[in-house]
């Protein structure tokens, strides 16, 4: 892992961004698009984010967010966001989210393995040389 900054990925990152906020606030009443795809989505956001500054080992870091995204789904269950006094409705309980469903971790791992699936089949740089 090396500190190294990218436009492209801050980029997509704040493009993901920007579906996420469209799907919670304008396709909400879209019942599949705001309970499965936003949690599809959420991954691929937080792999452009972390890429957008750290050079890291892909398939590490998607095994590393799929970790992490159960971790605070079955956080979820033992209701974090209230124990640390969260309010419901706040921005923070919100983002922490209120209600474990087995059903999100299957959405996480649908979305890491199409992020798995995008770095394998995305040809590498040296790849392209080879082409040209």
């Amino acid at each position: 892992m090396k500190l190294q900054f990218s436009l492209k990925y801050l980029i997509l990152t704040i493009i993901i961004f920007l579906i996420e906020v469209l799907i919670a606030t304008k396709l909400a009443h879209i019942f599949l698009v705001r309970a499965y795809l936003g949690d599809v989505i959420v991954v691929m956001l937080l792999y452009t984010f972390v890429k957008s500054f750290v050079k890291i080992n892909n398939e590490k870091l998607i095994l590393g967010i799929l970790f992490f995204s159960c971790i605070v789904e079955f956080a979820q269950y033992f209701t974090i966001a209230e124990k640390l006094g969260f309010r419901s409705g706040s921005l923070m309980y919100i983002v922490i989210g209120n209600s474990f469903s087995w059903i999100d971790i299957l959405c996480y791992a649908a979305g890491c393995l199409l992020l798995f699936l995008w770095v394998k089949l995305k040809p590498s740089k040296h790849q392209q040389t080879i082409a040209d």
